[in-house]
Parts: C-alpha cells; sequence; structure tokens
C-alpha cells in the first residue's frame, strides 16, 4: 500500500463532564493542570515537558491546589525508558512503552506506532476538552471524564474516531488507567467464582507483574466480576484505611488489569477484552469503550461500599427506580418448572396473595412447544395448549389479587428445535463449515445482526403490547462458542463482540422508552451478568442459582462490597438444597431479607405453620425494606471470618436501623459474640424490637453510645439460628 502518513493526522480528545458546582473542574494555565475534585478527592493531571497527557494525583482532597507543580516527565537511566517510568494518563502503544497499553490501532500502510501529544483543550460550564495529537495520523479519540461529586467517583471513557481517508482496525481499546501513589504496598480485592458460587470475595498483595481479571464468555460471566478495591499496605478494614475501587460498566468480554511496574508504581487498566478483539473503522465511524468508574476513600471498605451503593442507586440505575422499593416477588419455578398452565398458576398466585407477594413471575415453560429445555427457545408465542385462552385471564386474576404480573424470558438464546431455528439457521452465532456447540441445548443468536435485533424488538414488543406485563425476568443461559459471524466480510467478524452487547442494550433501552414502567431483572445463569452496564437498564439482578441460605450468606457478602443490597435479588426456596442442607424457614427469610426479597419455594408444598412464618416474615420486610434497600450498609461480621454473620442497615435519615446476625454452629456451650452497631448517633436513644426472644439485652430503649460500644448479646444457639432487631429512633 502506497504510504498515506503526510495526508494523515491522529487526534485524541478528552472530555470530562460533570454534574457538580463550577469548581468540580478547573485548569490552571501557568502550571498546564486540571483538577477534578469531589467532595472529599482530588484527580489531577496535565501535560508534561514533552507536550503529553501525564497523571499527577488521585486520593484524598487537597484544597492548596498551588502545591501541585507542573507534570514533569520521570528520568531515564541504563535500560529504562522515561516513558515506562511516567504515569502517563492514556497510554498509546507506540515508542518505548513496555506497560500495558491503553489503545492500540494498526493503520492501512502497516504502522501500528501511535505518539500522541497535546493539541488544545476547550472548558465549557461543566466540560473540559482535552485535544491530543499523533504526530501523523487521523484518527480522533475523546477521553470522556465525568465527576459525580456527592459520591467521590469518577466516570471514565473513551470515543475512537476515524477520520482519516482508509480504514483502520483498532486491536485494542482501553477505558483509561487508574494510578495509585507510587511506592507503596498493596492489597487487591477483587470478586470471583463460579456458577451457584459468584461474587465471593478474595484478597491477595499485589506483587511485581500483572493480575488479569476477565471476561472471554461474550457476557460478564459468574467466573469474574469487573469490580476492584485496592487498599494500602493490605491495612484497611471494614471502616478505616485507604481503598482505592472501580468497576467497569460493560456487559460483554470485558479485562482488568492491576500491574505493579519494575518502578513500583501501581495501575488498573480496564476496558474492552482485547482477547480475539480486532474492531475495524471505516472513515467517518467511531467506536466508544465502556465506561470506567474509579473512587477513593479514607474509611475503609465499608465507606467504599456504601459510595458505590449511594451513586448507584442515585445514578446507575434507571431514573424511574430512584427511591421506588422494589416488590416482594414470588418465582413459579421451583414449584412447576415447565409444566405451567392457567389452573396451576393461578393455584400458586392464591398462595403468594395468602403470604403478602406484590410481584408474581411465571418463569419458563408458557411459549412455544417449551415443555422442558430441548425446544420452544426462539418461539414466543403462547403456548395455546397450556393457555388456551392466552395469558389475559390468569395476567387479570394475579392482578385481582393485588399483585403486578411477570414474565421469564430468554430473546439472546434458540433451540434447534424450534420454528426460528428451521427459518432461520444463518441467525445464530457460528463459524461456517463448523460444528455449532449446544450449552443447555441452545445456541445464542447474533445479537450484533440489526436484523436480529430488530426482530427480537418487535417480537418483544408484541408481547407487551398484547399482555399487560409489568416485569421480565431477562436470563441469558449459555456463553458464546464459535463466535463467527459469516454474513460479514472476515475482517469484520470480531466486531460481533462489542456490536452484540451495544444491540442488545438498544433493545432494552428501546422497550423501557416504549414502555416505561416496565421493570426488568438482570439474569444469566445465575449471578452472570452483573456489571454498571447492564443495571443502567435494569432493576435488579439475580444473583445466583444457588439459593442455599446459608451459602447466600458468603454470595451476598461478596455481592455487596461492589453492588448494591436493593440490586441483589435473594430468594426463599425450598429445603434440602443443592447442598443437600436444611436450613429453618426463619433462617432462610432473614438471608433473603438483606436485599430484595423474593419467594421460589413449591407453596403447594407449604404447611400452614410455614404461611403463617411467611405472612409474618413478609409484613416484618414491609416495615424495613426502605431502610435494607435504601439505607447504608454496614457489614459486621463477615461470614469468611467465623461462625457469625451479622450486617446492619441505617436509614438515610438516621431514623430506623435494621440487624441480621446469623449463627452457622455452636460448639462447647460458646455464646455468640457479642455484636457492636455502627452508623448511629451516640448521643439518641432508639426503642429496641426484636422479631424473637433472642436478644439478651432486654432494655426496650439504649443509647447509640451503648450499642455501638458495648454492644448487643444474642441467645444463638446449635446450628443455623438466626434474629433481627430494628432500632428506632425515640424522638
Amino acid at each position: 500500500m502506497k504510504c498515506v502518513r503526510s495526508a494523515l493526522f491522529i487526534l485524541v480528545s478528552v472530555t470530562v463532564t460533570f454534574a457538580a458546582s463550577a469548581q468540580t473542574v478547573r485548569f490552571d494555565s501557568a502550571r498546564k493542570l486540571w483538577f477534578l475534585s469531589t467532595r472529599d478527592t482530588s484527580y489531577v493531571l496535565g501535560i508534561n515537558e514533552q507536550n503529553e497527557m501525564q497523571h499527577v494525583y488521585w486520593g484524598k482532597r487537597i484544597a492548596a491546589e498551588n502545591d501541585f507543580a507542573p507534570a514533569h516527565l520521570a528520568s531515564a537511566y541504563g535500560f529504562e525508558t522515561r516513558e515506562g517510568r511516567t504515569a502517563e494518563e492514556y497510554p498509546a502503544w507506540g515508542g518505548m512503552r513496555y506497560g500495558e497499553p491503553c489503545l492500540k490501532v494498526t493503520f492501512p500502510d502497516g504502522n501500528r506506532d501511535l505518539v500522541l501529544k497535546f493539541d488544545s483543550q476547550k472548558i465549557g460550564s461543566d466540560i473540559l476538552e482535552i485535544t491530543l495529537k499523533d504526530i501523523s495520523y487521523g484518527v480522533f479519540v475523546t477521553l470522556r471524564y465525568r465527576v459525580f461529586t456527592a459520591f467521590d467517583v469518577i466516570e471514565k471513557s473513551v470515543r475512537v474516531d476515524n477520520r482519516t481517508k482508509e480504514p483502520i482496525v483498532v486491536e485494542s481499546a482501553q477505558s483509561g488507567v487508574w494510578h495509585l501513589p507510587s511506592g507503596q504496598h498493596y492489597r487487591l480485592s477483587y470478586l470471583h467464582g463460579y456458577w451457584a458460587g459468584e461474587t465471593r470475595l478474595a484478597q491477595e498483595p499485589i506483587d511485581p507483574g500483572k493480575k488479569i481479571l476477565e471476561s472471554r464468555r461474550g457476557n460478564t460471566s459468574g467466573q469474574a466480576n469487573p469490580w476492584f478495591a485496592i487498599d494500602a499496605g493490605g491495612a484497611a478494614d471494614e471502616e478505616h484505611g485507604k481503598v482505592w475501587f472501580g468497576a467497569l460498566g460493560w456487559s460483554g468480554n470485558w479485562k482488568l488489569v492491576i500491574e505493579d511496574t519494575p518502578y513500583d508504581q501501581v495501575r488498573v487498566v480496564g476496558g474492552f477484552n482485547d482477547f480475539d478483539f480486532s474492531y475495524p473503522l471505516k472513515p467517518g465511524e467511531s467506536l466508544n469503550t465502556p465506561l470506567f468508574y474509579g473512587g477513593y476513600t479514607e474509611l475503609g471498605f465499608g465507606d467504599a461500599s456504601r459510595l458505590m451503593h449511594s451513586f448507584e442507586r442515585e445514578a446507575i440505575l434507571p431514573a424511574r427506580s430512584a427511591g421506588h422499593l422494589r416488590p416482594i416477588l414470588y418465582n413459579s419455578w421451583e414449584a412447576t418448572e415447565f409444566n405451567v398452565d392457567e389452573a396451576g398458576q393461578k393455584a400458586l398466585a392464591d398462595k403468594a396473595a395468602r403470604i403478602g407477594v406484590e410481584l408474581f413471575v411465571m418463569d419458563d415453560g408458557w411459549f412455544g412447544q417449551r415443555n422442558d429445555d430441548h425446544a420452544g427457545l426462539g418461539d414466543w408465542y403462547v403456548n395455546p395448549q397450556k393457555f388456551p385462552n392466552g395469558l389475559g385471564p390468569l395476567i387479570q386474576y394475579v392482578k385481582s389479587k393485588g399483585m403486578k404480573f411477570g414474565l421469564w424470558v430468554e430473546p439472546e438464546m434458540v433451540n434447534p428445535n424450534s420454528n426460528l431455528y428451521r427459518k432461520h439457521p444463518d441467525w445464530v452465532i457460528n463459524f461456517s463449515g463448523r460444528p455449532r456447540t449446544e450449552g443447555r441445548n441452545q445456541l445464542v443468536l447474533n445479537l450484533a445482526r440489526d436484523d436480529v435485533k430488530e426482530y427480537l424488538l418487535a417480537t418483544l414488543v408484541k408481547l407487551l403490547r398484547e399482555n399487560d406485563i409489568d416485569f421480565l425476568k431477562w436470563d441469558m443461559n449459555r456463553h458464546f462458542s464459535e463466535p463467527g459471524w459469516p454474513a460479514v466480510a472476515p475482517a469484520d467478524e470480531r466486531k460481533l463482540w462489542v456490536n452484540y452487547v451495544l444491540n442488545l442494550y438498544d433493545i432494552i433501552d428501546q422497550l423501557r422508552a416504549k414502555y416505561p414502567k416496565l421493570e426488568i431483572e438482570s439474569c444469566s445463569g445465575g449471578g452472570g451478568r452483573i456489571d454498571l452496564g447492564i443495571l443502567k437498564r435494569v432493576e435488579q439482578a439475580w444473583t445466583s442459582d444457588n439459593t442455599d441460605a446459608f451459602d447466600r450468606l458468603t454470595i451476598q457478602d461478596g455481592f455487596t462490597h461492589a453492588y448494591a443490597p436493593k440490586l441483589m435479588m435473594d430468594w426463599v426456596t425450598d429445603v434440602p438444597n443443592m447442598n443437600g442442607r436444611s436450613t429453618p424457614l426463619k433462617f432462610r427469610f432473614l438471608a433473603a431479607m438483606m436485599g430484595s426479597m423474593g419467594i421460589g419455594a413449591n407453596l403447594n408444598r407449604w404447611s400452614d405453620e410455614d404461611f403463617a412464618l411467611a405472612s409474618k416474615m413478609a409484613a416484618y420486610y414491609k416495615t424495613i425494606r426502605a431502610t435494607v434497600q435504601e439505607g447504608d450498609l454496614y457489614r459486621l461480621a463477615s461470614p469468611h471470618e467465623g461462625e457469625l454473620t451479622a450486617s446492619q442497615y441505617v436509614s438515610r435519615d438516621g431514623r430506623q436501623s435494621v440487624l441480621f446476625a446469623f449463627l452457622r454452629s455452636q460448639q462447647f456451650l460458646r455464646p455468640a459474640p457479642t455484636i457492636s452497631l455502627r452508623g448511629l448517633d451516640p448521643n439518641a436513644n432508639y426503642r429496641v424490637i426484636s422479631i424473637d426472644d433472642k436478644l439478651i439485652d432486654k432494655a426496650d430503649v439504649l443509647s447509640g453510645a451503648y450499642v455501638m460500644n458495648h454492644g448487643l448479646n444474642f441467645n444463638l444457639t446449635g446450628d443455623f439460628d438466626s434474629t433481627s432487631i430494628t432500632l428506632e429512633r425515640v424522638k
């Protein structure tokens, strides 16, 4: 190819948007420094003497901005390069850079070198644009930052624009890099797992080299989650210590690289997973990276979580969800599996209403020829044998019982034994001439295709138009394999990884725009699609297919490090569960109350005593729901650390607090540990109300100072004992 270098140039533009006061972002022209300020943190970047963007500081807010010196390129010595020792704000792959790059591009003449220089800046009321420019080529890259002042959170993202006259190929595109202060020892916290064991917390020292957290499965996955927290010296606990934290908002292949460079510089790079990644851009086309959020606190992991929880509730969840409490849900799956019909579902609805359920959800089996998991996916019409009169009579009956109606769907999948697949076998992800691997007897529809997207959107709109449906449980029960797209040019096939997710988002966004009262739950074989990208579009997430109440204490503990309890669906189901373990019904209910509560048991098998306890528990949950879903969480005793698990919630106005305590087992007549509460006013008095007789401290009114310092004692004995109390502030 003829060299076109003289006709090309690269431009990188950085956009920073802030929803805050005029002082949220400020530029010092003399020192060429930008100051991004939240309530308690400062983020500083600048231009060094090589005219390149450089990170300067991220940590506790420093009001004395004049103390900051201009950005300065590190010195080179021996074989150690200046670029490698400098904390670059957005390092592209080019020059003598050997760390994890944020951007890698191949140009039509074969060049893969990218050198970005500062070009210009533009400041609006809440917007800052910093323009960087490659020394030769014509690609524009927009780095976006948005500051959420009240939550001490900053959002980063990148847009790559091809304004050359020829196609280019983006080989890696990261959303940004978070730099930590150099020369310190750090500890990494992250979430890992697998099906039925998701969001389990792990911690380890950050040693020289790289730690990679990722998904290559086509969705977020239950094996890893795109969240991290890093504390200085491994010294942080729930209430003390410096903690930097962050999360990616992306529901496809993602990657976080935690790198400790040879120069004791720790940084976190995150964005699209570059495994099997190639995104060609024709002239005039662009690519947007996922949103990458970061925050900082000096009040430990507990405060980091509370900041994220508030941020998610108020800035991530759909606007209608803010302050809107999640209903108590009943789901029919464990009672009926695929054997659904109008009479059976009405009988379950009667029993659910008896408990106090507010949302009745019919799960799998209502559509197509769906009698097991071998057929029917893709045929989203009501099964005429099971529902000869359609869904209308059932929906009307459910609503006559004072409940809303929800339905399970899995739009992204298709069974080979379905009308849709027989008509459109080309619509699935596949490699030409290769076997099509089935998972759970199903294949993945290629949502990257616009015709598939439009078909699914029209199908769901028809379903919602013809039926008074309030809620969709949106499932995805397998990961990708053979990720090919034979309908496009070979060079474009790998765009599937990105375009699939973008079209998924577009379907949900259009549904929500057309049906603004519709509510959605994200589910993927349990907790396989939980991230800040999908959570912008749904009200809640299914945490795990594992509903064993004891296992759920660990799963839910990890979940709350990254995500708000309001988002966390917790069910009460029958025992013995998948572990063969039996726990008391009260234990199961209290474990499920620690987020958004649901019931998934086979109510046809419940006794009158079970219904009586369930009704009592549902009524109790409704009195504390606002505090659990909208309040501040304090993890008092972790299931990782002993036999006792305890969590406390404090309402936003401080008028109510709720404590849940669980004892795994008792040995040698040892009393349960004393539980010291947090987050209360030490000078206030609180009326203490227990749901049982487990509380040893019998005073009706206790001071905040007493319950936080002396603590409370409970008579928890045997195996799987549990209790809960509320504290109401006395006027």
